[in-house]
Parts: structure tokens; C-alpha cells; sequence
């Protein structure tokens, strides 16, 4: 049976990934009634470690120990980047409420400051970030000191070697050892999969199987790290029972795509958002946005599942934080790159001749990395003369143009900083409204 909801609200968010959350947050803690659409999938590909500025410039791949020093540098060079529209104090403000969020959700981080910490990725690799999950800290702190460490991987789980992360890492940490171990209730022929694994973990019994595959391996190591499997709603609690029963400091380390620190982040921050009164339409796709003579927007949200169902949300404004490529903010054809929902002009090469280097590793990156959307200072789409598109339209994330945020390590910054400036600019915006003089 066809059938159509409706309900308005103050500001819709459009994506679920780390900037369409970051949007969410700041717009409830200043009191906007906010919903929230998208179907996940940046999310769960996420490390868990959030950058804020790491590598600048991309040509020498010159990386930082102060990420602020590094985004002063990059504002300097690059003005039209997304970091150049806010201010020190206003990407501070915007990260230290984002992890307040995230501790109050469940998921506490660990920092420095005013310094990125040395981090290793699933294959073994270092780099900079700037806010570490508590259940990988150790790793960080283990790296820097050097301690004595046993790394355990598991028969059956795919793309994770603790030998090949030991031998990559030990020109840098050399008291590593590494052991292969089964996993508890399980058959050597079975292939794991990190989220089951992390469920079964949540049942003492396969804990206490797990300390005792380990413990004949220790052999004077005072840290054990392995994959993200520690469960997936008590991995403090978790954690801190295996810790007892080993005797050591025990961390994890992001495994590669779908990571459980993603999947974590996806559960915890939704459930704590809708306990907070936003409006989640989870894993719903927007097929429609219309604006109304009122200058409200009206968008149709849809089940990719259920086609035959749908709802109908009014929004004083909204804020695009649907991602790029993979999100489907952007779309790519031989005619070029286009924005899929209000068709707003898209920053980018010539012709498709430019989109990539000769050379895939080439040092200036690729110009389709910098492709987006072109905004003003209050965060809105620009046209192609520099003016908004429309007053109460908002951008925020990956989708902004002039940025590389992969190779400049600053993703999770860009995300948390851009939906700040675009919930400010909102408020700027609905100012004379029933908003009032709030600002962030």
C-alpha cells in the first residue's frame, strides 16, 4: 500500500556521514529542530582516528607534529580552502564539542591538544592524526615509548597480518613479536568477519577463551594490541575484562573496510542524536527536493527497500553534507561531474582530460580530488558569479571544493569544522526569524 508521511522542521541535514552528524550535533546543542537523512556508507569505512591537518604541502609530503601551525600554512597557501572561511578558534570550538558528544555518546577519544599523535594503520604504516579512540591510545603511547608489544592476529580473518604490521613496523618499534590464534568458538576454515567476531566478544566465556589463546604468548610483553574487534556496544567494559585476565594494557587497531570503529560510531552517535529529539531517517535516500514559494524547501525521502513508501519533510533550510563519488553527491559522466539533487554548480577541470595526472602517484595529486561545490563565507553554494544560490542552502564536508582531504590527512577536521561554519551560517541566516540571536 502506498502511503506518504510528513513533518516539518527548522533544518534538515542531508548525509549520515561524519559531516551530515557533525551538522546534526551543533544545530541540537543550539536548539534547532533538526531531522536528519541519508543512507550510511562513508561512516562505516572510517578508522576511527579523526584528522584535523596533517600534510601540507601535498608536492613534499611534508607532515606536521602542530596541526595548527599546518592549517595557518595551508590558509596561507590555499585561500580558497574550506579551512580559510573559519577561524582558529572557531575549528577548535567546533572539534572540542564534537568529542564531547562522542564521550557523552559512549565513545570517548584521547589528545593532544595542540598536537597531532603517531598512529598505525591496518597495514602496519604511521601517521599523524589528531584524536585517537580510547581503545587505540595504548598503540599510540606504545609506539612513542617503544614497549615491549605482542601483536594477534586470528586464522580465518581476511586483510589483517599481525607479521606483515611487525615487520613493517620494526625498523620504528622494535620489541614487537606477533602470534596467529584462533578464534574462541570457532573452526581454523570459517572466515571471520570483524562485526561477529566483536558480538561474540560481548559473552564472557569466549573472553576468557581469548585471554587464554594469548597468555602462552605474552612472553614478557606489557602490551598486546589486536584487530577492532573488542564488541561493539560495551568496548570499554570489554576491553578492561581482557586487560585483568592478561595482566597487560591491551589496544586495538582499525582493520580495513567496513571497520568496526565506523559501524561504533554509526550505532552510538544515532542512537544518542535520536535520544536528543533530532529526527533520523536512517537509511533513507532524499529522490527529491523542491523549493516553495515561501522560500521552505520540501524534500521526498524514500526507503531504498520499499519503494512503494515515502515521507514528506518541510525545512526552513538545509544543510548538503552528502559526500562525493561514494556518498552520491556527486555524480561523474564523460560530460563531467554534477551535484545530483539541486544541480548546483560544480567546481572542476576543463574536461575530463584534466581530472587525472600521467602519473597515478603524482606528487600535485589529482584536480578531480579538488572538485565540489564553490561557497561563500557563510558556507552557501555559490553560482559561477559568486553568489548563493539560495539563501537557506548550506554545504558542509567532502562535497566542498578546493580541498584534498585525503592526502592532506585532514578529513575528520574538514567535516567537524565545515558543519559548524554551515550551522552557523544557517543561524546567521534565520536570524530575524523564530531562531533569534543565537549563534554558535
Amino acid at each position: 500500500m502506498t502511503y506518504t508521511e510528513s513533518s516539518t522542521c527548522e533544518l534538515a541535514v542531508i548525509g549520515t556521514g561524519m559531516a551530515g552528524i557533525a551538522a546534526a550535533v551543533f544545530a541540537n546543542q543550539h536548539g534547532i529542530s533538526t531531522a536528519q537523512a541519508g543512507v550510511s556508507g562513508g561512516i562505516l569505512y572510517a578508522s576511527g582516528y579523526l584528522d584535523l591537518m596533517g600534510v601540507h604541502p601535498m608536492t613534499v609530503k611534508k607532515t606536521w607534529d602542530d596541526p595548527w601551525q599546518a592549517i595557518a600554512a595551508l590558509v596561507k597557501d590555499l585561500p580558497d580552502h574550506p579551512y580559510a572561511r573559519l577561524s582558529t578558534d572557531d575549528i577548535r570550538n567546533a572539534f572540542d564539542q564534537f568529542l564531547e558528544t562522542l564521550d557523552a555518546a559512549g565513545l570517548p577519544y584521547r589528545r593532544d591538544p595542540d598536537r597531532n599523535t603517531r598512529v598505525i594503520t591496518p597495514v602496519g604504516t604511521v601517521k599523524p592524526t589528531y584524536a585517537v579512540p580510547a581503545s587505540m591510545w595504548a598503540g599510540a603511547a606504545g609506539l612513542a615509548e617503544k614497549t615491549p608489544c605482542l601483536l594477534i592476529d586470528f586464522w580465518g580473518l581476511k586483510g589483517f597480518s599481525a607479521i606483515q604490521i611487525a615487520e613493517t613496523l620494526r625498523p620504528r618499534w622494535p620489541n614487537l613479536t606477533c602470534a596467529r590464534i584462533p578464534f574462541p568458538s570457532v573452526t581454523l576454515t570459517v572466515d571471520l568477519f570483524t562485526e561477529q567476531m566483536a558480538r561474540s566478544l560481548e559473552v564472557p566465556a569466549n573472553r576468557k577463551t581469548l585471554a587464554d589463546e594469548i597468555r602462552p604468548h605474552l612472553k614478557g610483553a606489557a602490551l598486546v594490541g589486536m584487530p577492532a574487534i573488542l564488541g561493539m556496544h560495551r568496548n570499554a567494559e570489554i576491553m578492561a575484562d581482557i586487560e585483568n585476565q592478561l595482566g597487560c594494557n591491551v589496544f586495538e587497531i582499525p582493520t580495513m573496510p567496513p571497520s568496526m570503529a565506523g559501524l561504533r560510531m554509526k550505532e552510538k552517535i544515532e542512537a544518542y542524536l535520536t535520544r536528543q529529539g533530532v529526527s533520523l531517517f536512517s537509511q533513507k535516500r532524499i529522490t527529491r527536493v523542491q523549493r516553495e514559494a515561501d522560500g521552505r524547501f520540501t524534500l521526498t525521502i524514500s526507503d531504498p527497500s520499499a519503494k512503494d513508501s515515502g515521507h514528506t519533510l518541510t525545512a526552513d533550510g538545509i544543510i548538503l553534507a552528502a559526500g562525493r563519488f561514494l556518498g552520491m553527491g556527486l555524480h561523474a559522466d564523460r560530460k563531467g561531474i554534477r551535484e545530483t539533487l539541486f544541480d548546483l554548480p560544480v567546481h572542476q577541470p576543463r574536461n575530463r582530460a584534466h581530472w587525472h595526472q600521467e602519473d597515478f602517484f603524482d606528487p600535485a595529486g589529482h584536480q578531480i580530488n579538488a572538485a565540489g561545490l564553490e561557497i561563500d563565507d557563510h558556507f552557501r553554494p555559490a553560482d559561477r558569479s559568486a553568489k548563493p544560490v539560495y539563501d537557506n542552502l548550506f554545504a558542509a564536508g567532502s562535497i566542498l571544493a578546493n580541498q584534498d582531504w585525503i592526502r592532506m590527512k585532514c578529513g575528520a577536521g574538514l567535516a567537524i569544522a565545515t558543519a559548524w561554519g554551515a550551522v552557523r551560517g544557517f543561524m546567521k541566516a534565520m536570524k530575524k526569524s523564530e531562531l533569534g540571536e543565537r549563534q554558535p
